[in-house]
């Protein structure tokens, strides 16, 4: 269950406010004083309160009504005709208009973009979705209006039900239900007075059903209404100009109530050099953590201010027409209007030298709430010690067992009701860890529950993302039923539930580099028909359950590029990429770099960490990182190192046109005897064609030329197919098709095969590497088994002739 926090506003119903001009600073002066009214007037008059409820970031949980299996129900999808609306404000009285618009932009998202991923299905006599949306702490909201695309039951009887819509726990419209459309998809606009939403706001709609004018079976599978995914939100917004203020960081730059991907346009004072582009790098794997499952890019511009929001990399030679520095004295941040744009801000990172900038933002990814006012200078500034491997902040520990309490607030794994939200919990597991043969990875559950009346169905189901892995009966207190003393009766908690522990094994191959645990609970409804049903059962995850990894060694066949794609691996092995260098073109162009950014924001993502330690250089200079694993950024002609590394590289050059190099006949004949083949999902033979148009962005993975066991992951884009390629990654429908040792994507097209050589990276136990090499290779088994024979029978044979020597001897001596 996903805990709120509640902002409380009075209003009075018959309240009316009409803007005289669409100017923002008579908006905003209108709107105090509406709002001091409003609190004025509430003291005397019965106020209607409207409650806006903050959700935490990402998908919300399911409110769908499940079964033991944990199957939701799919919501049609088909275009319908509008449908009369009975609308209801707080703020209308009678005739009263509403305030008067003002123009802006225009946005539009669907529930998908809203954070709702799965199907929404209401069910009961009072089944009640709620649909999250946020607003910016820079714009004004000036219109809005939801579109609602639904079907309902045929045995609903129209005057006893209708489904209601609130905004904040507002009222908006009731939609009425009729025997004619009944089972047909429907469509309602239903405007929503602007006044109602504030930076968190809730949508809620609530089927209120009823099928027979008795009593009834509130769980009655007639009871039902569905809610589809193309339901799309409007809002109307005006920008508002905020105060030039470090403690709003990381606002206005990137904002958490925005769901829609993050962009930040970075601005260079010239060409950026290695050690610029590494502070760069810092700050845009800060954004990348932040932004999440959003996603970021980074545009750049060299000397050229772009308008809105922008980060702005200076020292005092830095030269950008129409920006005026402050004096530079050493690191240091500021935020500063954008004279392009007279709502944007500008976040400057200043400093004398490039490792004045590095310290600049160093300090702003740490702990940018430490700074405050228009500027700031960074003092005393002491970098954290460097990371251990696989200490990354967002994966689970492989050196301890890890609380999900760690991973979630107590109350978001509590749950209510007989139609519970599911507890979701993310888990990112270190890509390279080696389940083989194992039971599984151990999940200490601890749970608790109300008990049941009497034995029956009730489970709670877990899953990880789609994938069941079993259901936990919910047991009842007193299995000899309505004796009044049973030995056998179990003790309950102070609070009346129940607490139990089971240790679940969560298979391996369910298990993925991004994971979600979920944990639904069933309770079966206790009521039926003309039994009412009381909605006082509850459920909780003990947040010292435990997942456990700490067993399992580190080791992976590579090339695979799935593990770079969803862990960022193998650069994120250290979080703060210590192991990390970056290479790019002797003359790097804006796309290069915007590419540079881009993937650093998601290795970000993916660790939870800035990228204190990268390196970036350009090609020349790869010869002094041998150590390290290598990010090569470029297209075929401008990156010298595609040429140079051409034999190892899965993708080559053949004249103009670059081709796919794939394993010949010969090759996988040598792989068979020896067992270097590990992938079989992939093909490993086929012709490609990647064209020469720019629209085609590859991303290749090989072994390093420059020392073995390390790894270069090659980034072959250019200004047409960057985009193409960032997108991808970010993208959880496309990302799943990025793997093997070479994915070329080509708009939204994504293609991954396996070819080039297999290595392996990381350590096993003695033990298990025997087994290991023996299990991939039929011939290398065989082979031991004939030298174990022999060895056997010269071991044999030299013990029989040792034993004939012996008996000679002693009949000699006779």
């Amino acid at each position: 269950m996903t805990t709120t926090l509640r902002t409380h506003r009075r209003v009075v119903p018959s309240a009316r406010v009409a803007l005289p001009s669409p100017s923002l600073s008579q908006i905003n002066a209108t709107l105090l004083t509406v709002a001091l009214a409003a609190a004025f007037t509430a003291f005397a008059v019965s106020p209607l309160g409207a409650q806006a409820q903050p959700r935490p970031l990402g998908p919300p949980p399911s409110t769908s009504q499940q079964g033991p299996g944990g199957a939701a129900a799919a919501a049609p999808a088909q275009a319908a005709p509008a449908v009369p609306v009975v609308h209801t404000s707080a703020f209308a009285g009678a005739g009263a208009p509403a305030a008067t618009p003002v123009a802006g932009t225009v946005r539009e998202l669907n529930l998908t973009q809203l954070g709702i991923d799965y199907a929404v299905q209401l069910r009961g006599i009072s089944g009640t979705v709620g649909i999250p949306f946020n607003v910016r702490a820079d714009e004004l909201v000036t219109a809005a209006s939801f579109k609602l695309n639904y079907a309902y039951s045929p045995s609903l009887i129209p005057e006893l039900s209708h489904l209601k819509v609130t905004v904040n726990d507002v009222l908006v419209a009731t939609l009425a239900v009729n025997r004619a459309d009944a089972g047909k998809p429907q469509t309602a606009d239903i405007p929503i007075d602007r006044r109602l939403i504030t930076e968190f706001n809730r949508i809620n709609v609530e089927l209120i059903g009823h099928y027979t004018r008795e009593c009834e079976d509130p769980s009655h599978t007639s009871l039902w209404a569905r809610i589809d995914a193309t339901s799309t939100l409007k809002l109307t917004v005006a920008p508002l100009k905020l105060t030039n203020d470090l403690a709003a960081l990381p606002q206005p730059f990137f904002d958490r109530r925005d769901v829609r991907r993050a962009r930040i346009p970075f601005v260079f004072g010239a060409p950026a050099a290695g050690p610029v582009l590494e502070a760069a790098g810092v700050v845009s794997s800060w954004f990348g953590g932040l932004a999440d499952y959003r996603g970021a890019t980074f545009p750049v511009s060299n000397g050229e201010l772009p308008t809105g929001h922008a980060v702005v990399f200076v020292t005092p030679e830095s030269n950008i027409p129409g920006l005026t520095l402050p004096a530079i004295q050493g690191p240091a941040l500021a935020v500063v209007d954008n004279p392009q744009d007279v709502n944007g801000k500008l976040l400057l990172v200043m400093g004398r030298t490039p490792a004045d900038l590095r310290t600049a933002a160093a300090a702003l990814a740490l702990n940018s709430k430490a700074f405050s006012g228009a500027q700031a200078a960074v003092t005393a500034f002491q970098e954290p010690p460097a990371r251990k491997p696989y200490d990354a902040p967002r994966w689970v520990p492989s050196d301890r067992a890890l609380q999900l309490g760690e991973l979630a607030a107590a109350p978001d794994l509590s749950v209510t009701g007989y139609n519970p939200d599911v507890v979701r919990i993310n888990l990112q597991l270190p890509p390279d860890l080696f389940t083989w043969r194992s039971r599984g990875i151990p999940l200490d559950l601890q749970y608790r529950y109300t008990p049941r009346v009497r034995p029956d169905q009730s489970t709670l189901n877990v899953n990880v993302n789609d994938n069941f892995i079993g259901g936990l009966p919910l047991r009842s207190a007193n299995p000899a039923g309505d004796r009044w003393w049973n030995p056998l009766a179990v003790k309950l908690m102070p609070d009346g539930t129940m607490s139990e522990r089971k240790e679940v094994i969560l298979p391996p191959l369910a298990m993925g580099p991004r994971s979600q645990l979920r944990m639904h609970y069933y309770f079966e409804p206790v009521g039926g028909r003309c039994v009412p049903q009381l909605d006082n059962v509850r459920g909780s995850i003990d947040p010292t359950s435990k997942i456990d990894v700490s067993g399992f060694p580190h080791f992976i066949a590579m090339p695979e590029l799935a593990a770079y794609a969803n862990g960022g691996f193998p650069f994120s092995r250290m979080a703060d990429l210590s192991d990390t260098a970056v290479i790019l073109p002797e003359q790097p162009d804006n796309s290069d770099t915007e590419t540079y950014l881009g993937l650093l924001g998601q290795i970000g993502r993916a660790t939870g960490y800035p990228a204190l330690r990268v390196k970036v250089g350009r090609s020349s200079e790869a010869a002094q990182w041998a150590d390290k694993d290598l990010l090569v950024i470029g297209n075929l002609q401008s990156q010298p190192l595609f040429t140079q590394w051409a034999d190892k590289m899965p993708l080559k050059r053949n004249g103009n046109a670059p081709e796919l190099k794939l394993n010949s006949w010969i090759d996988n004949a040598v792989d068979f005897v020896i067992g270097a083949r590990t992938r079989q999902d992939l093909p490993g033979a086929m012709q490609i064609a990647v064209s020469d148009d720019g629209r085609d962005a590859v991303l290749a993975g090989f072994e390093s030329p420059l020392r073995s066991g390390r790894s270069v992951i090659a980034a072959v884009t250019n200004a047409g197919s960057r985009e193409s390629l960032l997108n991808a990654l970010m993208t959880p429908d496309l990302l799943k098709s990025v793997q093997g040792s070479m994915t070329i994507v080509r708009d939204t097209q994504v293609n991954s095969v396996l070819g080039g050589d297999t290595y392996y990276v990381g350590r096993l136990p003695p033990f298990a590497w025997v087994q290991w090499n023996l299990s991939r290779s039929p011939l290398m088994l065989g082979a031991l088994v004939i030298v174990l024979a022999l060895l056997g029978a010269a071991v044999s044979y030299a013990g029989l002739q040792l034993r004939a020597r012996r008996r000679l001897s002693v009949n000699k001596a006779k």
